[in-house]
């Protein structure tokens, strides 16, 4: 018997560096928020699987591509983990426990299960917080393998990438230098707080202000003064009518952006939020 998976504790995550971010036990208690009784050692026990299946062939290929394209033949053909392009909003979807039980996910829930994997098999691949869509990436000899794990790990060219990320540069094609440093491998905090932000927007659209403020919450965990994070929870304290927090989180959102395009706006809810202004009845 191998040791068993310790999840994290969210009070010391904010002192951990990028590099030494443990990706699936995050994640996994991430979900732990929304599923109590999650069991992550059974999840890390469920990834370890799919790795032994895979050593044997994966260790007698030479070439990366090659390597990884059994990976992705293993997880995405065989074993049907699937981008979940009917119901791309459900939260489930970014619960990594909910994604090995129902093999379904969005593009950084999957790319996270693909990582890992590969990762264990010896397989350099990071991941991409490409505008849109989360991506993937493994060096090559001459440059970079680029794949979307939303759509069974398929290879991406040069010119679907250039055009995947003109509607977010204001219509204009990237150039090759703009196109790498979109492509730079995204830390691992990155990557978390990215399937934060992801449930804090689908939770906002769904009035649901209670998971909407854990999210913010639990991003401020790992970037502690996170702007955005701060007006998020603010905003969700809000609607919760926890005026005290609603107004020590948006006071200081204003702190640390005093030039954001919602100064304005977040200032009068401020003023409404004030102690002392006498209501009007």
């Amino acid at each position: 018997m191998g040791d068993r998976l310790t999840l994290p504790s969210w009070t010391t995550l904010a002192k951990v560096d990028d590099d030494a971010l443990p990706l699936l036990s995050t994640a996994l208690l991430i979900a732990r928020d929304e599923y109590p009784g999650l069991d992550a050692d059974l999840y890390d026990t469920l990834v370890q699987s799919h790795v032994e299946h895979l050593r044997t062939e994966v260790d007698a290929i030479a070439l990366w591509p090659l390597k990884m394209a059994a990976v992705n033949r293993h997880l995405f053909d065989e074993l049907g983990y699937a981008g979940n392009h009917d119901e791309y909003y459900d939260p489930r979807n970014s619960y990594l426990n909910e994604v090995f039980e129902r093999r379904l996910g969005n593009p950084i829930s999957l790319a996270m299960v693909q990582m890992e994997v590969a990762r264990r098999l010896g397989i350099p691949l990071d991941g991409v917080s490409f505008p849109g869509h989360f991506l993937v990436r493994l060096p090559v000899d001459d440059g970079l393998l680029v794949m979307d794990p939303f759509n069974g790990g398929r290879p991406l060219g040069v010119d679907e990438l250039r055009e995947r990320a003109r509607p977010h540069l204001g219509g204009e094609l990237p150039d090759d230098r703009a196109l790498l440093q979109i492509l730079d491998p995204a830390p691992h905090r990155a990557i978390l707080v990215r399937m934060l932000r992801n449930l804090h927007g689908v939770y906002a659209e769904d009035d649901q202000w209670d998971r909407a403020a854990r999210s913010a919450d639990r991003i401020l965990k790992l970037m502690p003064d996170q702007p955005e994070a701060l007006r998020d929870r603010g905003m969700a304290y809000l609607q919760l009518e926890h005026r005290h927090g609603a107004r020590q989180d948006l006071s200081r959102y204003l702190q640390l952006n005093p030039q954001a395009r919602d100064a304005a706006s977040i200032r009068e809810r401020l003023v409404e939020l004030s102690p002392d202004r006498t209501r009007m009845h």
